[in-house]
């Protein structure tokens, strides 16, 4: 059988602040530039989770797309929309830097021990109409 990639896309927004503690806070903002609001700021992410696996020949697919939206927003996106991505979530350990990057790499590997029948592939988080980030379960 064929491998085949699908993909679900998912949408949550979360505030967040870049901020380095022992640097001073000319170094934050010539650095990380308005990301370093001392009163946070937030984006309107859109989350891409692609999972790969062959297709059953009498169903047509090898993994149910809506099951898969279900899974994405119980463990993930219920719980990052409308959060304090520094303070709220439990999921990212105490002063972790909330980047894309970090983000990508925390929601695999959250996301990833809920999959069955099928094996996850990317985890692509955009947080702006120029900024995303992939993961591929790469270390």
């Amino acid at each position: 059988m064929p491998l085949v990639y699908l993909t679900r896309v998912e949408k949550f927004n979360a505030a967040h602040k870049l901020w380095v503690e022992s640097w001073t806070e000319e170094e934050n903002f010539d650095f990380f530039g308005k990301c370093a609001n001392k009163n946070w700021h937030g984006h309107n992410y859109t989350l891409y989770v692609t999972v790969k696996g062959d297709p059953d020949p009498k169903i047509g697919f090898f993994y149910d797309a809506k099951k898969l939206g279900k899974l994405i927003r119980e463990v993930i996106t219920d719980r990052l929309d409308h959060s304090n991505l520094n303070l709220d979530i439990e999921f990212i350990p105490k002063g972790t830097m909330p980047t894309t990057e970090n983000m990508a790499v925390l929601i695999w590997n959250e996301l990833e021990p809920h999959l069955t029948g099928c094996r996850l592939h990317c985890v692509k988080l955009q947080e702006t109409d120029s900024i995303y980030a992939e993961y591929f379960g790469e270390q």
